[in-house]
């Protein structure tokens, strides 16, 4: 490798190209060799992710390459790691692993978080490297905070439990995985059932949100419940007011009113007559814009807006950073940009302007100077929010999905430089004929950043604001006053029908992900997750990562578990028999909770990953002699198989991600079966006579 016959030196190992790109500038520049730039006294090479893999059970033993269900539970202590991804990952792993040997001494370059801490030190486990590591944490590729950072690195053997903890995760997980699928599988075939049935730690709740959903919906019995409104007048202002239940009102456990006749009651005793208003209060509301997307927010607006799916926003957003440079790191977890991002703030809303023509006029009302919320060092976490960059770009030339993502990225970036949404907001209470009526009303004063997300219509994240006018309308309240006599000039008692849980849709699954604590029925376990999430804005308890909960999702669309019907995603009849087989352990998210008190224990040192995968080992030794003592019953028979080989088909998008057909998942064994897509399910068609004999071949 050219360069290797230099000095030993200090090599950095970063976790993706643009950072590397980063750090080379905050040293100084250098030249650029194969896979490594060279810095004078310093190496700077890159990751693409994760090089390395856990080995899979064929790689211990070939026998496990074909399923049994005597061979089970399989657990390989000590574990051990395989080269991943493609060639040219592979190719890089090896150029890391010579630049190793030539190294004095190493500058871990991982995200500051538990997976970037694991993906270098699995890296230098793995090449047996025994030379100095000092840390470096970078969470923004600010040249300003580059420099500082590089002045402040710390010993890498102090942050050993974040890798630990991770460790423990990514082992755990396989074990569980494989074991569970193989288990559950091998049952199910036994009982005529040919699929496969998928179950992890994550997948599987995620499933059963989807499952609970269904039935809740399904089996909702309506009932009716009342209002009464009136109209009044006081100071020759008419408005219209709700009454508020009393103590002994037949209400249900909403707060409603259950009963036509009281509610009819009460519409006749305030008709037309005189009344007096007991609270009149005004307060001045000042609402910041939204805060910039992180991939979880950006997934759920193109899913509300353009119907896109998380794994085609994540695609996109992937080439809008890496083809096109217009973004920033695409898979963040974070809606916070650093304090030294300000100073950007001019230049790149000329980026966007000069990119996109519709927002010329935003961008050019915007005014850098406002430094919002948004900018704050402290609540960056591994990386920063999703920003428009600096690189401008033809818009026209742009794909039409990538216009939208970009659109909005931008559009959210604009409105940190917009003035805050400030309106009075008028809540008045009124006693007529012994029965209390309220309303509240807002007036806006200055629309500031609504300006930019005024068709934003069922925008979950800006809800709470736009839906604060109460019953009162545009109303404008703010003159009356406390002891204003008026009149009640009209009543109605209306009837309201009580609502089954809405199926969900893309959008509400993902925010579901994020606060699936609420479904874990032990309070304890509950509030640990709960915990875990304290201070991160947009999780409160959640169950997977923003760069892995599409693929999830995913994957539950691809074994023919979830379809979509219009916008609402439910369970197949396919997903709901897994659910039934599965144990309660396996279905709600009690799990990812015991998980994390355990690995928080590992990274302060008073657990050790050997225990916590032990533990784990005896706990699906546990499940796996259930599933052989079990009568396991499977009330489907696995309608999405292959009519060749009987393996599981797969739900594939085309390219351009608006067509699907569906293909057998033993494709890289020999299988081409295809099909059609109706509806998300296979319109199979049974292969062609001699078919399943030239592939037996």
């Amino acid at each position: 490798m050219h360069g290797l016959k230099d000095p030993p030196v200090r090599l950095f190992i970063a976790e993706k190209p643009e950072l590397a790109r980063a750090i080379v500038e905050g040293l100084g520049g250098g030249k650029r060799k194969q896979g490594y730039v060279d810095c004078g006294g310093d190496y700077v090479t890159w990751c693409y992710g994760h090089m390395l893999q856990l080995l899979d059970p064929e790689d211990y033993d070939p026998r496990y390459r074909d399923w049994s269900m005597a061979d089970l539970p399989i657990v390989n202590i000590p574990w051990r790691r395989k080269p991943a991804g493609d060639a040219t990952s592979q190719a890089q792993l090896k150029i890391i692993l010579e630049l190793l040997k030539r190294a004095a001494s190493v500058v871990h370059a991982g995200d500051p978080d538990e997976e970037g801490q694991l993906l270098v030190d699995e890296i230098l486990d793995y090449a047996g490297c025994r030379l100095p590591v000092a840390r470096l944490l970078i969470n923004d590729n600010n040249s300003e905070v580059v420099r500082r950072q590089l002045g402040a690195m710390r010993d890498n053997r102090a942050f050993a439990g974040l890798s630990a903890a991770a460790e423990a995760r990514s082992v755990g997980d396989q074990l569980y995985g494989f074991n569970l699928t193989r288990g559950y599988t091998l049952a199910a075939r036994a009982k005529g059932h040919r699929g496969l049935l998928s179950v992890g730690r994550v997948q599987t709740p995620v499933l059963g949100l989807v499952v609970r959903r269904c039935r809740e919906h399904a089996s909702h019995t309506s009932a009716y419940f009342y209002t009464v409104e009136g109209t009044f007048e006081f100071a020759g202002i008419r408005f219209p007011a709700r009454y508020q239940c009393q103590p002994d009102d037949p209400v249900d456990s909403e707060g409603r009113l259950t009963d036509a006749d009281h509610a009819a009651r009460v519409a006749a005793r305030v008709h037309c007559q005189p009344g007096r208003i007991i609270k009149a209060e005004t307060r001045r509301n000042e609402t910041p814009p939204p805060l910039p997307y992180n991939l979880l927010k950006l997934q759920i607006d193109a899913a509300r807006k353009f119907r896109l799916k998380p794994d085609e926003v994540k695609a996109i957003t992937q080439t809008l950073r890496d083809k096109h440079r217009l973004i920033t790191y695409n898979r963040s977890d974070c809606q916070y940009l650093s304090d030294e991002q300000h100073g950007e703030a001019a230049a790149v809303l000329a980026a966007v302007a000069n990119t996109a023509p519709m927002l010329v006029g935003a961008a050019a009302r915007a005014n850098p100077a406002i430094r919002g919320r948004a900018f704050n060092s402290a609540k960056v976490t591994a990386h920063h929010a999703i920003v428009p960059t600096e690189q401008t770009a033809d818009f026209t030339k742009l794909p039409e999905r990538e216009q939208k993502i970009y659109l909005l990225i931008a559009r959210a970036y604009i409105a940190q430089f917009w003035p805050k949404w400030c309106r009075d907001q008028t809540e008045i209470e009124i006693e007529a004929a012994g029965c209390r009526f309220a309303v509240r009303a807002s007036v806006t004063t200055t629309p500031g950043w609504t300006g930019l997300y005024k068709n934003d219509a069922g925008n979950e994240a800006l809800e709470d604001d736009f839906a604060g006018d109460g019953t009162g309308g545009n109303a404008d309240l703010r003159h009356l006053v406390e002891g204003q006599s008026g009149t009640c000039l009209l009543t109605s008692a209306n009837r309201g029908q009580t609502q089954p849980p809405a199926l969900y849709t893309m959008a509400s699954l993902l925010s579901d992900l994020t606060r699936v604590a609420r479904y874990i029925r032990d309070s304890h376990l509950r509030e640990i997750l709960v915990a875990r999430d304290e201070g991160k804005d947009g999780e409160h308890g959640g169950i997977g990562t923003p760069a892995t909960r599409d693929a999830i999702i995913g994957t539950l669309f691809e074994r023919g578990y979830l379809v979509l019907k219009g916008r609402s995603i439910v369970a197949t009849s396919e997903g709901e028999a897994l659910y039934d087989a599965l144990p309660d352990a396996a279905k709600f998210p009690d799990m990812t909770a015991i998980w994390h008190e355990q690995q928080a224990a590992i990274k302060v040192g008073a657990y050790d990953v050997h225990s916590f995968i032990e533990e784990l080992a005896g706990h699906i030794g546990e499940e796996i002699a259930a599933i052989k003592r079990k009568d396991l019953v499977m009330t489907v028979g696995g309608e999405n198989l292959c009519p060749s080989c009987g393996r599981s088909l797969r739900r594939i998008a085309r390219k351009g991600g608006k067509d699907f057909f569906w293909g057998c998942s033993g494709f890289d064994r020999g299988c081409k079966f295809t099909c059609s897509d109706r509806a998300g399910r296979p319109e199979q068609r049974r292969p062609k006579r001699g078919s399943r004999r030239r592939r037996r071949r």
